[in-house]
């Protein structure tokens, strides 16, 4: 079992947080409140790089759609960047590959080809 490590680094487009470890009940929670203490600005993209992620269980998924309220809310955008498999079939099961644009990398996140905030493109 590997603990939640979360660094959060400021990109052009936005805030980029990094979630290393297992997102799970006993850690969802410090991804929704390391989420919902940013401040997002209309316009702004938070991307949540999932790269190290090892683990997502329900919980995690939740903390996940909190923080895409969480930037709609603000008149931001988010992204997920590279979405480990396992996470990425459990997102399709249950659609939410339709609401969240979902990228190879935190650059392709960032990057000048990114998707419009409330956009849906898929990796």
């Amino acid at each position: 079992m590997s603990p939640l490590q979360i660094t959060t680094r400021s990109a052009t487009t936005g805030p980029v947080l990094a979630v290393l470890g297992e997102l799970d009940h006993t850690t969802a929670g410090q991804l929704r409140d390391q989420v919902t203490a940013l401040t997002l600005r209309p316009g702004e993209r938070l991307v949540l790089d999932l790269d190290g992620m090892e683990f997502c269980d329900s919980s995690g998924i939740t903390a996940l759609i909190v923080a895409r309220n969480h930037a709609l809310a603000a008149g931001a955008g988010i992204a997920l960047a590279a979405v480990p498999a396992h996470t990425l079939r459990v997102l399709g099961i249950v659609g939410l590959d339709q609401i969240f644009p979902i990228l190879p990398d935190s650059q392709a996140a960032t990057g000048p080809a990114a998707p419009e905030p409330g956009g849906s493109e898929h990796a």
